[in-house]
């Protein structure tokens, strides 16, 4: 079969939806469509999760593998790359896991301070703004890219599912063995974390 040509008109959906057919069929060059137009996007996600760049390849080229062998049960009800993304997730976890566990590590230093009579010792805000929305305006991408890098591995790996991938807090407390009320404490301490980290690089209060 050869490869499919779309034109302006053609949605994502229909799009996905051909190319979903021809790999159910086994066509080697729909495959390699595939993997040539998500490859980056994964490991791109498997990298921030993993941060090691053979164990962000071997996840990708895993989740590829486990995702062409699950064709056939693919119900449909979401795009391939959304599927692909929640495969690579679940692989990079896996490998987190399989890695020697630490101690969690206190986040305490880094979080809010108070005076005597209850206030905040320092100005701050919420610190409930998502690592999306500080990622959206470029000028603080590689501020906040160090910064959450530097938040200890528990609280960085929720606010990366809840924050970038954009994971719900069910499927997040399920892939991490933890209850949703812990997945939103966790994720609150990471933001106001993360807001202490970013305020000495961007010149701005912190605590």
């Amino acid at each position: 079969m050869n490869a499919m040509t779309y034109d302006a008109t053609t949605t994502r959906v229909e799009r996905d939806a051909a190319l979903l057919v021809r790999l159910r069929s086994g066509e080697e060059r729909a495959y390699q469509e595939w993997v040539t137009e998500n490859a980056g996007r994964m490991l791109a996600v498997a990298r921030r999760l993993l941060r090691c760049e053979s164990d962000a390849e071997d996840a990708v080229q895993e989740a590829f593998t486990q995702a062409y062998h699950a064709l056939p049960r693919f119900e449909g009800n979401a795009l391939l790359s959304t599927w692909l993304h929640r495969i690579v997730v679940n692989v990079s976890l896996m490998k987190l896991r399989s890695r020697k566990r630490k101690p969690e590590e206190s986040l305490d230093h880094l979080l809010p301070a108070f005076r005597d009579d209850g206030h905040f010792a320092e100005r701050f805000d919420s610190g409930s703004e998502p690592a999306d929305e500080r990622l959206a305006r470029e000028e603080e991408q590689t501020a906040v890219r160090a910064a959450i890098d530097d938040l200890p591995e528990h609280y960085r790996t929720i606010l990366l599912l809840r924050d970038i991938e954009g994971i719900g807090t069910q499927e997040v407390a399920e892939q991490l063995g933890i209850t949703p009320n812990a997945v939103k404490l966790r994720l609150h301490r990471a933001r106001q974390a993360l807001r202490t980290l970013l305020a000495p690089r961007l010149g701005r209060p912190g605590r």
